[in-house]
This record gives structure tokens, C-alpha cells and sequence, in this order.
């Protein structure tokens, strides 16, 4: 399963790169504003520098809700670079934005996706990835990890190769779980993603072994 960071703070991104399991980076303007990246040019400047960070691909997402804008802006971020992934959100003109970019070879995200029907249609359109927002539907008590395994019956069934890239993600186990239900990648923030490495029972047991080792060395 792929890691992505869900983030536009440099620091946290090369952090998680030097983790060395970091897969890619996905944004969106308000991720940008609270590094405080504002304006078209700075905002696509620093696309290039996250791009410059990583290996992997880079979800630039589009401000535009019509098809026309959307193709406009989406066609300009991935000019940036060969990893940018343009973000689309699944409205009735960002599936048609999406169907357009795929067939120009542009790699697409489509994001804020909370049914199975909306998953279908982005895979349908050409979509390389599909972002499903499980904690958001958590939050409203819906069962988001649910989506996940329906849109992956879907996909193995029809044999689309849109990936699954599980999205608002709140905690550590919602990465756990995406895995065993099938989600191709994850995004998430830089404290989920480090919460995989705590258990009490490794600090525990580092602890009993320095403690060991260092009677030994008495």
C-alpha cells in the first residue's frame, strides 16, 4: 500500500520522506493557505518544491467548479511537473474535466468522493486515483471504512485500475484497517502516520533490553 502525506508543510513532508516510506504528497488550498502559500504564482511555486521533495506523485487540486476551468487549471499544474496528479472534485463537471484529462495522459485524483456510485463514475472517467473521505463520513456516523471495501469489490469486479487512496484519515487504525480492507494508498497526516510507530509494550521492552545490556556491561 502506498503512503502519501496529506500536507503542503515542507518540513513534515521531508520528514516523512526520511522515513523512507513515503509514496507521495497530496494538497488543497486550504492545506496551502495554513503553510501560508497564497496567490497562483506562489501556490504553483511551491507545487515544484514539494515536487522537488519526493518521489512520488503530487495531488495539486483545481479552484475551478466548471468543466472549462477545471481542464484550464488542470492542464497548467500538470505542466509543473510529470508527478503532479490533478485534483478534481466529483461533481458532474469534474467527471467530465477528469474523462478530459485522462485521455491528454494527465494523471487525475478525484476527491470528496462518499458513495460507492460517485467511486464508479470517477473510475468510469478515467480517474488514476479516487480519494473516498472516511473520516468525514465517520464524523456524521456513517461507516467510512464500508466505502472502502464496496468500492473495492466494484473495481475488482470490472477490473478498473483507478486506485483507491483512502482519505481523511483521523487516526492510525483507520491506516490499519484501510490496508486489510484493500485501499491501494493512504493520505494522511504526518501524526497518524508516525502513530504507527508507538505500543507500549516495544517501549517496554526497549527499556528491559538497555536495562539488560547495561548490567551486562557492569
Amino acid at each position: 500500500m502506498k503512503f502519501f502525506i496529506d500536507t503542503a508543510d515542507l518540513d513534515q513532508i521531508r520528514e516523512a520522506q526520511a522515513l523512507g516510506i513515503l509514496d507521495g504528497v497530496t494538497t488543497n488550498p486550504s492545506l496551502m493557505a495554513k503553510a501560508g502559500i497564497r496567490g497562483a504564482a506562489d501556490v504553483k511555486a511551491h507545487y515544484r518544491r514539494i515536487c522537488d521533495a519526493v518521489d512520488g506523485d503530487v495531488s495539486a487540486e483545481v479552484i475551478a467548479t466548471d468543466c472549462e476551468g477545471m481542464i484550464r487549471e488542470g492542464e497548467a499544474l500538470a505542466a509543473l511537473s510529470d508527478q503532479i496528479a490533478v485534483k478534481v472534485p466529483l461533481i458532474k463537471d469534474g467527471v467530465k474535466a477528469i474523462a478530459h484529462l485522462a485521455q491528454q495522459g494527465i494523471k487525475t485524483n478525484c476527491t470528496l468522493v462518499f458513495s460507492a456510485g460517485q467511486a464508479l463514475l470517477a473510475a468510469k472517467a478515467g480517474a488514476s486515483y479516487v480519494s473516498p473521505f472516511i473520516g468525514r463520513l465517520d464524523d456524521i456516523s456513517a461507516d467510512g471504512l464500508q466505502l472502502i471495501e464496496e468500492i473495492r469489490l466494484i473495481y475488482d469486479n470490472c477490473g478498473y485500475p483507478t486506485e483507491i487512496l483512502a482519505a481523511s484519515i483521523r487516526h492510525p487504525m483507520h491506516i490499519v484497517e484501510s490496508a486489510q480492507l484493500g485501499a491501494d494508498a493512504i493520505t494522511a497526516p504526518l501524526h497518524a502516520i508516525l502513530a504507527l510507530l508507538k505500543h507500549p509494550l516495544t517501549d517496554m521492552g526497549l527499556k528491559k533490553f538497555l536495562s539488560d545490556y547495561q548490567k551486562a556491561d557492569d
